[in-house]
């Protein structure tokens, strides 16, 4: 058997992790298995669409590097890939499940369907809806009229629903406790919960894995399924993802849960699989760090735990430096010319000097560099003319009463020596720190504010190295204006 899984998700907004997370366990399953990835975009709540959603699940999946075998953009046998351009597959089924007595025409009005709902909670039970009884003539005067209706499944009672979950094990519900539920709306467009099942049997779709909040749509899903003689599928619930440090659902008040804020501050696509697939998955007690190869090798169902997985955004960033330690140096430089694009520090295309300045300035961050974003907040005083200071560095670390004298000192120690390099600065600050009895972090933390007007960042040996001579004397004389008037 060929393996097929499918993430299916509604264009309705931003693509949340835990979604991300659940098309990563399709894809690896179907990698792992030689089998192919499809795509679907379930798109049949027009009135929720939202047409940049679509461009933001396929740029964030070739983002991740996650290819599909079939889907948007790429086509494939069992197309089209927008539920809402099948309706002539959703209209063929529900006629067959109408003739073969499993749905029924549901001409029930709002205030019908209020009363039995207020009836039975009088009388303190579950309300379930069931079918009104309708004469067939009445039913043939209802359609003469055009009277809407709504086409629901009946759902056989007595009869125990059972799922064989490979990651829940055995789930199952008694049929009685399932309403009878709408699979077509009056105007005409299906319910998701027959639409995805006509969907997944025409696409050959051989494993649902998907969010467990789908679990109890299941139950349904199957009893159509049946109803239809399509095959079952394999089912897999995936736990939600967690809110850091708690058992809440991941939510947008939890901070960046969408996929997007991520690929802005400058994370790695490497380092995002590796920690989405850790998330509620394990290959042993030990290993955390896995490439895309890895874990396509390792992946199964069997290792995904049954309980949910919180979030841990420390866990993230630790992953990603560790994944950031190995790009090499033009990668990194091609990674953060975005960024200082974007910020307006640097023209576009590239000049040679820049690129070499920005190389410059990579080597000097070295494992400083955590995510590439990171080149606005711990170098972009290399790509200013102008200085801008931080207010707390500025205050802590220049308005002292000694710092005029030490900067000036040193600018002068500056104009003086022969080398402007990082061995010979380093030299020439400690000798002045020793004959002028100055504390060297005195010295230093002035200096680097005075050049770089921030209290972080690379050494500052480095970093006035790369600043050159004329800019450093430039921006120490700036400081020394400035001084006498905070």
């Amino acid at each position: 058997m060929t393996v097929r899984t499918r993430f299916a998700p509604s264009p309705t907004g931003y693509l949340h992790i835990g979604g991300v997370r659940t098309a990563l366990f399709n894809w690896l399953l179907a990698r792992h298995h030689g089998g192919q990835f499809i795509l679907r975009i379930d798109d049949t709540d027009q009135q929720r669409h939202v047409e940049p959603a679509v461009k933001m699940i396929l740029d964030g999946f070739r983002w991740m590097n996650m290819d599909w075998d079939e889907g948007p953009e790429v086509g494939g046998a069992y197309g089209p890939y927008y539920q809402s351009q099948r309706g002539h597959l959703y209209t063929e089924a529900a006629q067959k499940l109408l003739a073969s007595g499993h749905a029924y025409r549901d001409f029930s009005t709002e205030e019908q369907r209020s009363a039995d709902k207020a009836a039975a909670e009088a009388a303190k039970r579950a309300f379930r809806f069931r079918k009104f009884s309708l004469d067939p003539e009445t039913e043939a005067k209802y359609l003469e009229e055009g009277r809407p209706f709504a086409l629901r499944f009946e759902v056989p009672l007595g009869q125990t629903i059972a799922i064989e979950d490979q990651i829940k094990g055995r789930v199952e519900t008694k049929s009685d406790e399932v309403g009878d539920f709408v699979i077509v709306r009056p105007d005409g467009t299906p319910l998701y919960n027959f639409a995805t099942v006509v969907d997944d049997a025409q696409m050959a779709i051989t494993h649902v894995v998907r969010a467990e909040e789908h679990l109890t749509n299941t139950f349904t899903q199957i009893l159509v399924f049946e109803a239809l003689g399509y095959p079952l599928p394999a089912f897999a619930h995936v736990p939600y993802v967690a809110a850091p440090g708690s058992k809440k659902k991941l939510s947008k008040r939890d901070g960046a849960v969408g996929l997007d804020e991520y690929i802005k501050q400058g994370y790695m696509p490497e380092a995002m699989m590796n920690y989405l697939s850790r998330l509620g998955w394990s290959y042993d007690a030990e290993t955390e760090f896995f490439t895309p190869e890895q874990l396509r090798e390792y992946f199964t169902l069997d290792r995904v735990n049954s309980s949910p997985a919180s979030h841990d955004p420390d866990k993230l960033f630790w992953l990603q430096g560790e994944w950031m330690k190995q790009v090499p140096i033009e990668q990194k430089v091609q990674s953060c010319i975005p960024f200082l694009q974007s910020a307006g520090l640097v023209d576009e295309p590239v000049s040679p000097e820049i690129h070499d300045r920005i190389a410059a300035v990579l080597v000097a961050l070295g494992d400083r560099l955590k995510t590439f974003s990171d080149i606005l907040k711990l170098g972009k005083f290399f790509f200013q003319d102008q200085i801008d200071y931080d207010p707390d560095a500025f205050k802590k670390r220049l308005c002292k009463a000694d710092v005029p004298k030490i900067l000036t000192e040193v600018s002068e120690l500056f104009e003086r020596i022969d080398s402007f390099d990082t061995a010979t600065l380093d030299k020439a600050v400690h000798e002045y720190v020793e004959t002028s009895g100055r504390g060297m972090g005195l010295v230093v933390n002035a200096l680097r504010v005075a050049t770089t007007g921030q209290a972080i960042g690379p050494g500052v040996y480095e970093a006035i190295e790369i600043l050159g001579r004329d800019e450093c004397l430039k921006r120490i004389a700036l400081t020394l204006s400035i001084l006498p008037k905070s």
